[in-house]
């Protein structure tokens, strides 16, 4: 099994782990967990963060693997590569931002 396939599945079981466990603690009743409302805000922000950092980190990686391999094929287009990739990996880490800006906004609920 090559590395991505296994990464994938790993994702895929994270993902699945989280969405089981995660109502239990949404639905429990608040004087029983102590969780309360503070407390799933306190949640949802960090999924947020971390949902946001995870998808920023592997698009900007594939975006610049893609850049750095048609560089490689064609130096020559260095130059017309490497502005729109800065660009795009602008627009990718501006979402991780929104994100956090989001998860601010969040933690100032309680």
């Amino acid at each position: 099994m090559n590395r991505t396939r296994a990464g994938g599945i790993l994702l895929a079981v994270l993902v699945a782990a989280i969405a089981v466990l995660a109502p239990g603690a949404a639905f429990a009743q608040e004087a029983a967990s102590g969780i309360g409302n503070n407390g799933i805000i306190a949640l949802a922000a960090g999924i947020a963060i971390s949902g946001a950092a995870i998808g920023a980190g592997l698009g900007q990686g594939r975006a610049v693997a893609a850049a750095m391999e048609s560089i490689g094929r064609n130096p020559n287009s260095a130059d017309r590569i490497q502005t729109p990739m800065i660009l795009g990996l602008a627009f990718i880490e501006a979402l991780a931002i929104y994100a956090l800006v989001i998860a601010f906004l969040l933690q100032g609920k309680f």
